[in-house]
């Protein structure tokens, strides 16, 4: 028996600032939005119309949901919190547009140890922004305060979104021949993976996040929240271009370049990756050299510089790297597309299928350029 009452303030769960987090949240939310939303911030469901969806002939949806996994941690020791929404946001609605669908609305989900309003504002404020840079509308989402679960300084966020495309414009390995080029689209830094391995190189060679790095020309904090670049409207713009005809698309994110790559290839396909074609950042030259990382593992973990990658005809890819440049994202010709699968000798440098994907194949050659 206890002496004192017990309320649920007192098991710490703070309602009142709940509803404090979510007016804060209100201006961010309301520029995150799609004429097709329908209700407002509040509700128990986000509403979309999807009337427009009467006017194609086979409409298929598409689903994603994924979250950024410890670099939240990093967020939080720096005390930053308006970017990893924007993390979050990348991570989910470009997963979609890897099947050529346009994502159309999105949701969040925080869970944390404590509610402080500002905190949650300001990681709803990424998200929101994040939304606003894809063109996906935030139609709602779920704060969740779990005490004795989460440390009061600690949260995670996750998110879902759905997509539509109309199902003969479905790209994927179904669309890839022999002879078509591989082209590189160019992360904005680490993005939102392989950061348990970046943050026990730090730890590991003493580092704090305040430190200035002068390759970084930053601090290394500042350099690993680097907000995940989000390519859903120019990957929708390439897709609609004419004379440039993708046929696949993939988001390298958990796994690396080559087993994301594999999985949008067809089984009897080998993509060949030229290494020499580009020079990955420093951060991923820094933390192999901290933590004398194999090349093999660092390759399977990190996106080593390439966010994205799309496959199209070998005659389209100039094409193909002049529109991307167009719209702001470097790009450059990483290799091309061949029959068959590469022998075995070939090593600890070929990844065939991927995340229970019986696929095709990819082959990294060469070194990096210096």
């Amino acid at each position: 028996m206890t002496d004192q009452p017990i309320t649920y303030a007192s098991a710490g769960v703070d309602v009142e600032a709940g509803d404090r987090a979510v007016d804060l949240m209100k201006e961010s939310v309301k520029r995150a939005q799609r004429p097709e939303v329908l209700g407002g911030l509040g509700g128990f469901a986000g509403m979309f119309d999807a009337s427009a969806l009467m006017g194609m002939e086979r409409p298929v949806l598409a689903t994603s949901t994924d979250g950024v996994g410890t670099k939240v941690a990093i967020a939080q020791a720096m005390g930053v919190h308006d970017t990893i929404g924007i993390d979050l946001v990348g991570m989910v609605v470009d997963d979609i547009v890897v099947c050529g669908a346009e994502p159309l609305f999105m949701t969040d989900y925080i869970a944390c140890g404590k509610v402080v309003p500002e905190r949650i504002a300001a990681v709803v404020q990424g998200i929101a922004r994040g939304c606003h840079l894809a063109g996906v509308a935030l139609v709602g989402g779920e704060t969740a305060e779990h005490p004795g679960l989460l440390d009061p300084d600690e949260y995670d966020v996750a998110g879902a979104a759905t997509g539509v495309v109309e199902y003969d414009k479905v790209l994927g390995p179904q669309r890839v021949r022999a002879g078509d080029a591989v082209i590189a689209l160019a992360s904005s830094g680490l993005h939102s993976n392989g950061y348990s391995l970046v943050r026990r190189v730090i730890a590991a060679q003493g580092l704090s996040w305040d430190a200035e790095i002068p390759e970084f020309g930053r601090t290394l904090g500042e350099e690993a929240l680097v907000p995940t670049r989000i390519y859903t409207k120019m990957l929708l713009d390439m897709i609609a271009t004419d004379g440039i005809d993708i046929h696949a698309l993939s988001h390298v994110t958990g796994g690396g370049l080559a087993a994301n790559l594999a999985r949008v290839l067809p089984a009897g396909l080998t993509a060949t990756v030229e290494r020499e074609t580009w020079t990955p950042p420093a951060v991923f030259s820094s933390v192999q050299q901290w933590g004398q990382v194999p090349r093999e593992d660092l390759e399977r973990t990190l996106n080593m510089g390439v966010g994205f990658v799309a496959v199209l005809p070998a005659e389209q890819a100039d094409a193909g790297v002049r529109r991307s440049e167009v719209l702001g994202v470097p790009a450059w010709v990483l290799g091309e597309v061949s029959d068959g699968a590469p022998g075995m000798a070939d090593g600890e440098d070929v990844v065939q299928g991927a995340k229970g994907v019986d696929g095709g194949s990819v082959r990294m050659v060469g070194d990096y350029a210096s």
